[in-house]
């Protein structure tokens, strides 16, 4: 297992989110690194290289995988998905059944719901 999920815990909109800690290096994540929050280990691949920091939260159905990164004070929730090797980062929100894959980027103040997907290397930004 690359990650466990630790005792540390906060309460978010009435949802009980776990600070993660990477066991092993991978992927320029060290061993013994604090990363970001999650519901449940549902939200978090143990294959690959994906990783949440910062104080970046995944919940709910959410799933990030593969090689997709979730960082910052960005938020993943609801159905939506980040795989290959997307990134979701700043404050950017992903939620409803969005999707968010290939090299596809959402930064800045960004929001990708409903079914929204961006893919390839597209790059949402919003900066307002």
């Amino acid at each position: 297992m690359k990650y466990k999920i630790t005792e540390t815990s906060k309460i978010v909109k009435g949802v009980v989110l776990y600070q993660i800690i990477a066991n092993e290096t991978f992927g320029g994540v060290q061993a013994g690194e604090l990363g970001g929050w999650v519901e449940s280990e549902r939200n978090l691949s143990q294959e690959g290289t994906c990783w949440i920091s910062d104080n970046a939260q995944v919940s709910d159905n959410a799933r990030v995988s593969d090689n997709a990164r979730v960082s910052d004070n960005a938020r993943v929730s609801d159905k939506a998905r980040v795989s290959d090797n997307a990134r979701v980062y700043d404050n950017a929100r992903a939620s409803g059944n969005a999707r968010a894959s290939g090299n596809a980027r959402a930064s800045g103040n960004d929001q990708i719901s409903g079914n929204d997907q961006i893919s390839g290397n597209d790059h949402v930004y919003d900066g307002d």
